[in-house]
């Protein structure tokens, strides 16, 4: 059976690296130029996946996906891919031999923040321009050779683009991964399989608590605490209806059963907190 999966494009993103890696069934590979329109894509049925960057481990979740699928599209999370990253420094070829003396630095907000120390040491004068993924800077600077400027990009932008690498891993932390979700309108579709991989059990659930109610975060904690269902990570978010107001997002470490999330959730919902399950899916590493 053949797939088509939307990714954050365009092509030698990150996102497409990891679409790459994983699946080896064959797929169409479509590209879109913002996280927006890639989830918009599988809502309509353009594409059978999306697959969207949420979380990266030195500068977090992306902020982006997790508000426009919590206010803008309802879409579940079937799976994840978590893919480690490597940031090279790379420039046109024109510019190979006088690469130190770029002015312009051009990357995604989030490799350039990945890479700040290097930068800060290296071109501390330099001006940093933003685009929309790391493989519409590689592009750029591709197409703009009269640019004196150097793009921030994986091994993979400086094959499609023709770019040559001048100083390879210049993020400032070692373990740098990004998380990518797959996402699909039923929460019971399950990705494209990926053999050789073994995904790791996950669910994540979105909670807002009942307003003027004090310890309910605490209560919410305790209702996964005693069941033993442990929690990998918690983040909370404005909910966009005015100042102090958030929901919060639990990653538990266990797969959707009949007893002990669902006893979670009924107790939360007690509790008088809204309770939204976004998926239940497998983890895929690297």
């Amino acid at each position: 059976m053949s797939y088509r999966i939307g990714f954050l494009g365009p092509k030698a993103t990150f996102t497409h690296l990891a679409v790459s890696k994983f699946f080896h069934e064959q797929i169409e590979q479509i590209p879109y130029a913002t996280i927006p329109a890639c989830m918009d894509a599988v809502a309509v049925g353009d594409v059978d996946f999306s697959i969207v960057p949420l979380e990266n481990a030195i500068e977090g979740s992306v902020n982006l996906t997790v508000d426009y699928l919590v206010h803008e599209q309802p879409l579940h999370i079937v799976g994840e891919l978590v893919v480690p990253i490597n940031q090279h420094f790379m420039v046109h070829p024109d510019r190979e031999s006088s690469w130190q003396q770029v002015d312009k630095i051009v990357s995604h907000s989030h490799a350039i923040a990945q890479c700040h120390r290097y930068l800060h040491n290296e071109f501390p004068l330099a001006e940093h321009s933003y685009a929309a993924s790391t493989g519409a800077a590689a592009q750029f600077v591709s197409t703009h050779p009269g640019e004196n400027a150097g793009v921030i990009a994986n091994e993979m932008a400086a094959e499609v683009y023709g770019l040559s690498i001048v100083k390879r891993d210049i993020h400032d932390y070692h373990y740098n991964h990004t998380l990518f979700a797959i996402l699909h309108p039923s929460a019971s579709e399950k990705p494209p399989t990926l053999p050789g991989y073994e995904g790791k059990d996950k669910t994540t659930i979105m909670v807002t608590l009942p307003s003027n109610q004090s310890g309910t975060l605490h209560q919410v904690l305790s209702a996964f605490a005693w069941r033993k269902l442990n929690m990998s990570k918690i983040e909370s978010r404005p909910m966009k209806t005015g100042l102090g107001n958030y929901f919060f997002l639990i990653d538990l470490e266990h797969a959707m059963d009949s007893v002990l999330i669902p006893g979670a959730v009924n107790e939360l919902e007690a509790l008088g907190c809204g309770v939204k399950v976004l998926g239940s899916y497998k983890a895929f590493y690297a």
